[in-house]
């Protein structure tokens, strides 16, 4: 029996229940913030990375559909349409973090904040490609 195959003491258990609710929570008033309202969470097809990130599948009462990821990452958001499924969001997020760091960085003098900013796009941008890579947390993904 590996590590990942150990069950969870009630205390873990609690926990990993706290930080997902955290987390959704997180998504929910980013997500609302944004005038996107009355969220239905497509369980199925969220996945929940703790300590590193919540990537949540959402429709809200428009029934436009969203991607949103939290936890201790930037939380951000996108249309469904940009990724077929959360291993797919995390690339897409990854990706635009990227971009968005480059285009901070790439401007004349960036102000200290600025550039201190695209630093952190930039680690978690990365963190989030390895944590996509990783075949053995999406057994039923393809890369």
């Amino acid at each position: 029996m590996n590590k990942q195959d150990t069950p969870l003491s009630n205390e873990q258990q609690q926990l990993l229940a706290q930080w997902q609710q955290t987390s959704l929570q997180a998504a929910q008033k980013y997500l609302a913030e944004k005038g996107i309202l009355g969220l239905n969470i497509l369980a199925k097809e969220s996945r929940i990375l703790p300590p590193i990130c919540g990537i949540w599948k959402v429709k809200d009462n428009l029934g436009k559909g969203y991607w949103v990821i939290s936890g201790k990452v930037p939380t951000d958001a996108m249309p469904v349409s940009g990724a077929a499924d959360a291993r797919a969001a995390l690339k897409h997020f990854s990706y635009q973090w990227q971009l968005k760091a480059d285009k901070i960085l790439a401007a004349e003098r960036p102000e200290q904040a600025q550039a201190e900013y695209a630093n952190i796009l930039i680690k978690h941008a990365h963190g989030l490609y390895d944590l996509a890579s990783k075949d053995q947390i999406w057994p039923n993904a393809a890369s």
